[in-house]
């Protein structure tokens, strides 16, 4: 493992996603005002790390949006791209803790080592707008209007990580749900971090897997999976994926693990900041050394 100088990374990440599923709570174009200063909390802290953060600007529902994105520019070859990105919109009624304040806290965090901790290719991470209902596989979702507009720009986009919900795990047999059939072949104990492709990125999905494998320790599964699989295409990685992009999830498995999935419950006491820090250290270090492709 790197060494990345992480002994407050736990406190940290409970400190991000403390400020956005408790202080600021549910956010949303329904409650515009919680959306903007969740995106500005995001802004400061990427500016306090030393960034400079461009805003990819749009209006739904008649609300200003915006995905936030900062560059941490490749020591090897910078004109090649990993995306790391995660939603922090909420559905309605939740403040979203797991769903997505985990993920948006292990964002932050890992543009925060990767200010010390080059990569070999350029790591673009963003945060992205309105991936909940009513957005979600829209025009408006904020992942597919960036992706889109990547398309144009011609971004070779290597790999696209999708950080969707990263903080809730429990070891009690029976804790964890599938699809049909996959129970079969997947572990009863929701205390692993999953990784999961559609069948065109199942490369990638290997090279992704095997970085982390080889600088971390965490307990993780894998599966490439036709995208038609319920939960395989529910978050913003499908965005790329409609863009032609190879594009990866990273999840807890949400709401076949998480009983607080989409509810009030959804708050920060319920999450494991310990393992999310082990998760967010592993996908660093792992974006680090990636090998050349």
């Amino acid at each position: 493992m790197l060494a990345l100088g992480v002994s407050n990374l736990p406190a940290g990440l409970e400190r991000h996603v403390s400020v956005l599923a408790g202080e600021i709570g549910e956010r949303n174009v329904f409650r515009p005002d919680a959306l903007h200063a969740a995106a500005d909390y995001i802004e400061r802290q990427w500016i306090a790390y030393g960034y400079t953060a461009t805003r990819q600007e749009y209006t739904a529902y008649g609300v200003p949006c915006a995905n936030i994105e900062v560059e941490a520019a490749g020591r090897v070859k910078p004109d090649e791209l990993i995306v790391l990105g995660a939603h922090y919109d909420t559905v309605r009624h939740s403040p979203g803790a797991d769903d997505n304040a985990s993920g948006v806290a292990a964002l932050l965090e890992i543009a925060r080592m990767l200010r010390t901790h080059a990569p070999p290719y350029t790591v673009r991470c963003v945060a992205f707008v309105n991936e909940e209902a009513p957005f979600f596989f829209r025009g408006d979702m904020g992942s597919l209007r960036y992706a889109r507009a990547a398309r144009l720009r011609g971004d070779r986009i290597r790999l696209m990580l999708s950080l969707e919900m990263l903080g809730f795990y429990r070891d009690e047999p029976g804790t964890q749900k599938y699809p049909p059939l996959l129970r079969y072949f997947f572990p009863a104990q929701g205390n692993f971090i999953g990784f999961v492709s559609n069948l065109r990125s199942a490369r990638q999905l290997r090279w992704i897997v095997d970085a982390f494998e080889a600088s971390s320790s965490f307990p993780l599964e894998a599966a490439s999976l036709p995208w038609w699989v319920p939960g395989v295409a529910s978050s913003d990685h499908s965005s790329f994926w409609r863009q032609g992009y190879p594009a990866v999830m990273v999840t807890d498995t949400a709401y076949l693990r998480n009983p607080h999935y989409h509810t009030a419950q959804d708050v920060p006491a319920t999450l494991d900041f310990r393992r999310l820090s082990d998760v967010t250290l592993g996908l660093t270090a792992s974006v680090v050394s990636l090998p050349p492709w």
